[in-house]
């Protein structure tokens, strides 16, 4: 398990060898300090906390600046706890790019688009009431959502119209491309969840094609 904090920063496309196109989204991933450890002892699991982005440490609280300092780092926008079982990670050290290669697989973690309010045929896929036999006003309305006398009530999870987007989505089993090491880039095939600029988690896959 490896896993390293990154920024969407859009898509674009490269050709390979053999002439076919290839849709890339680029990830600006690390360099990422590690600011703490994590151990079962102590907190109930074993992970590191990884920061990520740069931050004036005239915008960070006090508290915040003590712990940037224990760990001898320069303040970070993110914080996040991430898995690395590959070798012992010093506090200060940092994770860069490098870790992965070309041609691994990798699932990435964002946070969907916010789309706001949506009706139930935009946010589930209804196909809305009949557009023939005469006026209608049921074109795009939910149509029945319980019964009558019996239960008289509306069932937990029915889908109806309400916030979309803004949820924590995975992408599996993305190929990496291409690395490019100086600029801390990492090119991966497919699109991952997010808006550019949003803040992303790569971790090395466990499945294969």
């Amino acid at each position: 398990m490896k896993e390293i904090l990154g920024r969407k920063l859009g898509m674009t496309r490269i050709f390979e060898e053999s002439g076919d196109a290839v849709p890339c989204t680029v990830i600006e991933a690390g360099p990422c300090p590690i600011i703490a450890r994590m151990t079962v002892e102590k907190n109930g699991h074993d992970a590191y906390q990884a920061g990520f982005g740069v931050r004036k440490k005239s915008r960070t609280n006090k508290p915040m600046v003590g712990h940037f300092n224990k760990a001898k780092v320069e303040p970070t926008q993110y914080l996040r706890e991430i898995r690395y079982d590959d070798a012992e990670l010093e506090i200060g050290a940092e994770l860069k790019v490098d870790i992965f290669k070309s041609g691994e697989r990798v699932d990435v973690t964002g946070t969907s688009r916010g789309l706001g309010f949506a009706g139930t045929m935009k946010r589930h896929g209804f196909s809305g009431g009949n557009k023939t036999h005469g006026q209608s006003d049921r074109w795009r309305a939910p149509g029945s959502i319980g019964q009558s006398s019996y239960p008289s009530r509306v069932f937990k999870g029915t889908r109806m119209s309400g916030r979309m987007g803004n949820d924590k989505v995975t992408v599996l089993n993305l190929r990496i491309v291409r690395i490019i090491a100086d600029e801390n880039l990492m090119l991966v095939k497919g699109a991952v969840p997010g808006v550019r600029g949003a803040l992303v988690k790569v971790r090395k896959s466990n499945r294969s094609r």
